[in-house]
């Protein structure tokens, strides 16, 4: 895992700190299976709470998880987060953290439709109104205690990495919110664990999509499928059929493109698989 061996928090009340070392931060996160703490922006930091069993970061509330060692915070970091400290709000007083820097790549697509690069004016009410629909799917927070290791949802090549900076068309875009898994259309995708799906639909860039709430602000979400085989409210287990990998809405070529958001920050979602879960290959097939 991606854990630093002086990791620390700095209560802001009182002036504590806490020195985690690397061994015990491993030993912790290996018994209770979390993600893999890399508190960079697109990342996931992971915070012992100090005796507090509740935290907000930037007014949404956090996934807390209770272990043998204490309670810890489990922080989604948007990509546009700067480098630097940050405060994590508690029931126990406020605690600081640092997000340290990372360069993401740059990438260049040529999209041959030139209305997914530009939507045209009448494109843009549909845009809106699914982006809201996404959005209440991303702020919701379940209190269920999620699965936070979860199974690689389709058997392919991850072909497009989290975080890249987009430049589609000559234009500077959005950077990569997701993991691109390269596979053939019609391949089945699998729940990485289990959940309850909160929204479908056909939507302008993502094409086909399904979002599935794990619980405590943890959402993924699965673009681009040829088919969708759940429904909203449907609740699944791991290893449930979610849909089949397709080619819809804007795309290079047939993949997955897999997202993760913890308290409504598009986190990578590398963190939370198992090291040798996908293959990484350079692709064509990219969103």
């Amino acid at each position: 895992m991606n854990i630093f061996v002086n990791l620390f928090v700095k209560n802001i009340t009182n002036g504590m700190r806490i020195i985690v070392s690397l061994a015990s931060l491993l030993t912790v996160f290996n018994a209770f299976a979390m993600p893999a703490h890399d508190p960079v922006p697109g990342g996931i930091a992971i915070v012992a709470l100090a005796g507090a069993d509740s935290a907000i970061f930037s007014s949404r509330p956090v996934m807390t998880l209770e272990t043998e060692s204490g309670t810890f915070a489990v922080i989604g970091i948007p990509l546009s987060a700067k480098p630097g400290e940050q405060q994590l709000k508690t029931s126990n007083g406020a605690i600081a953290f640092k997000v340290l820097p990372k360069e993401y790549a740059v990438q260049r697509l040529t999209i041959q439709n030139k209305r997914k690069v530009n939507p045209y004016q009448n494109d843009m009410e549909r845009i809106t109104r699914e982006r809201r629909e996404m959005d209440q799917a991303f702020n919701n927070f379940n209190p269920i205690i999620p699965d936070t290791v979860f199974d690689a949802p389709v058997d392919g090549i991850m072909s497009s990495s989290f975080g890249l900076r987009r430049i589609l068309n000559d234009q500077p875009r959005n950077p990569h919110s997701g993991m691109d898994i390269a596979a053939i259309e019609g391949t089945p995708i699998l729940a990485p664990a289990r959940g309850h799906v909160s929204a479908t639909g056909d939507y302008f860039f993502n094409g086909n999509t399904v979002m599935i709430d794990h619980g405590q602000g943890l959402i993924t979400m699965y673009c681009h499928l040829s088919s969708i085989n759940v429904s909203v409210g449907d609740e699944i287990q791991r290893g449930a059929l979610i849909g089949e990998v397709g080619q819809t809405g804007r795309v290079t070529g047939a993949h997955l493109h897999w997202g993760v958001s913890l308290n409504n920050a598009r986190v990578n979602p590398a963190l939370f698989l198992k090291s040798d879960a996908l293959e990484a290959k350079p692709s064509e097939a990219k969103d």
